[in-house]
């Protein structure tokens, strides 16, 4: 079966959230028949090749583009099938990139072409309680998996962020515990994330465990909780979202590479 063609759509709002991310909503007509509850899937936008000259609007109604576009992953935090509006977060870290170049120079009426929804990835709701942990990268996701927990729902959520200013207000269980970790250097080899999961007393019961961030980071805390906790292969989720000193293809290439991993390459 063919992949669904890319939605060209347009900038309807800008908003930051915290002083390191950037909310956007995109919308217009071409998101009609999208398909709904996708909060936590992922959507792959579309950025100009540099030989390109800058050329934003990629067809929705053509399947080939010359020269080939930088693709870039990101989570739908939001839609509503109704206003066919999408909330998309973004960590705003300077023109290190050209989604981050993008977002921050986003204006309402910009376009940007879409391709998706990609296979959401959620923590099990069934489990006896729940590990998540992840950076800035990662909060959209989180967010979404903390927003559909249920009431009773117990165990801790570590969330690493650059400033104590990215803060953000979390709908959670009043049983799920937040710890926030500030790295205010997240592009530099540290263990903050992992001392912080480490700290926690461990809980009676099978956990679910929820895991991205970094590529190392990552691997770091699936060895913890696999090797040293004992957590089984079908009770956790590590992913990265990117890798340090790497393009994304970099990054993708690592997570090919790496032999023990327990999720899709994006």
């Amino acid at each position: 079966m063919a992949k669904p063609l890319p939605r060209l759509l347009s900038v309807i709002r800008t908003r930051r959230l915290t002083p390191n991310m950037i909310r956007i909503t995109l919308g217009g007509q071409n998101l009609a028949g999208f398909p709904p509850a996708q909060e936590s899937a992922y959507v792959k936008l579309m950025f100009p090749a540099p030989e390109s000259h800058g050329a934003m609007e990629l067809s929705s109604e053509a399947s080939v583009e010359t020269p080939k576009p930088i693709t870039r992953s990101y989570t739908i935090r939001s839609f509503d099938e109704k206003l066919l509006e999408m909330e998309l977060d973004f960590v705003a870290h300077g023109d290190n990139g050209p989604a981050s170049a993008w977002a921050i120079n986003a204006k309402v009426g910009d376009k940007i072409s879409v391709a998706g929804p990609g296979v959401k990835k959620m923590a099990d709701m069934s489990a006896d309680w729940f590990f998540i942990a992840g950076d800035m990268t990662a909060l959209p996701a989180i967010s979404v998996n903390l927003e559909q927990m249920p009431d009773d729902a117990r165990g801790y959520a570590v969330l690493e962020i650059i400033h104590e200013s990215d803060k953000q207000n979390l709908l959670a269980p009043a049983g799920l515990e937040i710890h926030w970790v500030i790295n205010s250097k997240p592009d530099r080899p540290n263990s903050l994330l992992l001392d912080a999961v480490k700290s926690l007393q461990w809980l009676d019961g099978t956990p679910n465990v929820w895991a991205a961030s970094e590529f190392e980071s990552m691997r770091a805390m699936r060895r913890y909780f696999k090797g040293e906790r004992g957590v089984g292969r079908g009770d956790i989720y590590a992913s990265s979202y990117w890798k340090m000193g790497e393009t994304d293809e970099g990054n993708k290439t690592a997570k090919r590479n790496d032999t023990d991993a327990d999720i899709d390459i994006v």
